[in-house]
């Protein structure tokens, strides 16, 4: 189905298992763990976060250059995502895709591949298993301090090459992630904003059947 093409790309982007061993210096790589902590320190501390962020696939060599818009809200393992024309809620119990293209919503459980891997729950603490750490350059945007650390992952068979993981060192919040596979595509996620503590209920991550059924949805259940 379309929805799954569409959500394995979001998905590569935010992968957990990637692709060379790292071979940087201690210093660098402690340098890199003590950011990361404190992203991970702050990040944990919020009720709730909305984010409005582009999603850009390039790839110089074959002339491609595409970019969306997106937004994702998260409540602890809730959450509700959407991007590419399609809509992906996780109500702590089942997964609804919505895709109002092809008028079909699809009902499942959470798949445990996907869960051990990546959900929009884990989009800012993604890392912290699975990689080795390099401390890469500092950039200045619109006023901000943004510290790049470099991702390795250790699983020798995975697909990309590296992440770069921007971090906006003033919030200790992320605002860049670029991830470059081995035919140097690059998936390029940037935050447009974080807003925590939104005071979200249950209710915006509840998906109504009996609406899309009256609106000609064909409903899919999987479980």
């Amino acid at each position: 189905m379309k929805y799954k093409t569409k959500y394995r790309r979001f998905g590569i982007l935010l992968a957990l298992i990637l692709l060379i061993p790292f071979s940087g210096k201690a210093q660098s790589a402690q340098q890199a763990q003590e950011l990361l902590d404190a992203v991970a320190e702050k990040v944990s501390s919020y009720e709730d976060i909305e984010i409005d962020f582009t999603w850009n696939l390039v790839n110089q060599k074959e002339q491609v250059d595409q970019k969306t818009q997106g937004s994702v809200m998260l409540k602890g393992e809730r959450y509700r995502l959407s991007m590419m024309g399609m809509t992906r809620v996780f109500d702590g119990d089942k997964l609804f895709t919505i895709a109002p293209e092809d008028l079909e919503l699809t009902v499942s459980d959470l798949d445990p591949e996907q869960d051990k891997s990546v959900t929009p729950s884990k989009l800012l603490t993604f890392y912290k298993e699975g990689y080795t750490y390099a401390w890469d350059i500092t950039q200045k945007v619109a006023g901000k301090n943004i510290q790049y650390v470099k991702l390795y992952p250790i699983d020798s068979e995975a697909e990309i090459k590296n992440m770069l993981l921007g971090i906006d060192t003033g919030t200790n919040h992320i605002y860049k992630l670029i991830q470059t596979d081995a035919k140097g595509t690059q998936f390029i996620l940037t935050v447009k904003s974080f807003k925590p503590n939104q005071k979200l209920t249950p209710d915006n991550f509840a998906v109504d059947l009996n609406k899309y059924q009256e609106q000609g949805y064909y409903i899919n259940t999987l479980y």
